[in-house]
């Protein structure tokens, strides 16, 4: 018989005999979450002003401090066996927690309609190109109405389902030979040499572009909790998320700037999914569309989670009305740039996480602790990693301003436990 993710509140820890995820099961998970259009279109980003090794050395290098600490949060679950929102009252107390849940659920009530808008409007172009403009085929509203029911029914079933059933069995083995048809195209058609020779026209820093891509991995900080408290053991979650991750983020994202320079020099979506819509007939293209679902299906799931911790319903209730949120979001809202969101999410959750892994492993020394009301130590460090981003983001970009903060963040966390009688303790609200 089948678990069902429902079956535990997301305040209760997963008990150790029902932790099945394994080292394959998190690799596939990770590598098709690091995939997908959204990561296609953010090397894009990145290609105009850094140029093909420019950008490739900054997702490199964004990617795999990104990845490390995702892999470490993700520990912090399998050791603990709790959500990543109920993994926090450790950090900051049960009702400290409270607001990083509320702002996990609203950003990720956000990246699901995000999601569902870049899934319809790849699929309303590809509709259009084979069989005409004004066909069913290509209307937007089909398409958000399909992929917002898809992820909707994907995070109903939720993360065990969906894993061992779907990506494991089959989903893995068809988006690596998407990759790989993507990719053997991109080395028959372009002149990568006079690509890699070309610099960008400096319209983007370095560091600016390195916060882009560690963005990435540190986008799924406060979600991954949700899928490896399911882990068996804390070598295996750490291993698969960071190679899993790292292989599927910095494949696609490397691809979508060698097609933006290659054939889409304008860095217009549209353009760019036009020319990865003439490899293979499309196919791979639609493979990658269909693996987005997946990353809309984390996206509410994880918000069902979070929202678990704030109102007391099934998280399978939750996941329904919030798909369906999600999918009214997208048929209202156009779909904007979403390079300073994507900073943004850094500004509040890579701080924050700062905090989290020097309390786990330094502090608790991967103990469970008592998570009691709030404590101040850490809600002032989280705070001044927050004020760190921000200034070092506004005043000197060049410098780079997410691994600063959740550096600051988590050394700030030490002091005050060190300095602060009773820090550790916990607080009184």
């Amino acid at each position: 018989m089948s678990i069902q993710p429902s079956t535990y509140s997301p305040d209760l820890a997963v008990p150790a005999d029902k932790r099945v995820f394994g080292a394959r099961d998190l690799f596939s998970l990770w590598f098709s979450l690091g995939i997908g259009l959204m990561v296609l279109q953010t090397g894009a980003l990145l290609a105009p002003g850094l140029g093909l090794s420019g950008a490739l050395l900054a997702i490199f290098l964004g990617t795999l401090v990104g990845v490390m600490l995702l892999a470490a949060v993700g520990v912090i679950g399998s050791d603990t066996g709790l959500s990543a929102m109920a993994a926090l009252k450790l950090s900051l107390g049960a009702k400290g927690a409270g607001l990083p849940a509320l702002l996990n659920l609203l950003q990720l009530v956000g990246w699901g309609a995000f999601e569902i808008i870049v899934m319809r409007d790849a699929a309303s172009l590809l509709g259009a190109r084979a069989f005409s403009a004004g066909s069913l085929m290509a209307s937007p509203w089909l398409w958000t109405l399909f992929f917002g029911g898809l992820a909707t029914l994907l995070a109903v079933s939720g993360p065990l389902t969906f894993v061992r059933q779907i990506l494991r069995k089959w989903g893995i083995w068809l988006l690596l030979a998407a990759c790989l048809w993507l990719t053997w195209n991109l080395f028959a058609k372009a002149d990568l040499g006079a690509l890699w020779a070309q610099a960008g026209d400096g319209s983007m820093p370095f560091a600016v572009g390195f916060d882009i891509a560690i963005a990435m991995p540190l986008s799924w900080l406060p979600l991954i909790a949700d899928y490896s408290r399911f882990g068996k053991r804390a070598k295996s979650v750490f291993g698969g998320t960071a190679l899993g991750f790292f292989i599927g983020n910095f494949w696609l994202m490397s691809l979508g700037v060698a097609y933006t320079l290659a054939f889409a020099p304008s860095g217009e979506v549209n353009a760019l999914l036009l020319a990865l819509a003439g490899a293979g007939l499309g196919i791979p293209l639609l493979l990658i569309l269909l693996d987005e679902s997946e990353n809309a299906f984390a996206d509410i799931h994880s918000a069902a989670v979070s929202s678990g911790i704030l109102l007391r319903m099934k998280v399978e209730h939750l996941a329904l009305a919030i798909g369906v949120i999600c999918t009214l979001i997208a048929c209202l809202a156009p779909l904007a740039q979403y390079q300073n969101f994507l900073l943004l999410i850094g500004s509040v959750f890579a701080p924050l996480f700062g905090v989290v892994l020097v309390d786990h492993f330094i502090l608790r020394r991967r103990g469970q602790g008592v998570p009691g009301n709030v404590r101040w130590p850490a809600l002032l460090a989280w705070v001044g990693g927050i004020a760190t981003y921000h200034l070092l983001a506004n005043l000197y970009p060049d410098v780079g301003a997410t691994l600063p903060a959740l550096m600051l963040a988590g050394v700030l966390q030490f002091i005050f436990a060190r300095v602060f009688s009773g820090a550790q303790a916990p607080a009184q609200a």
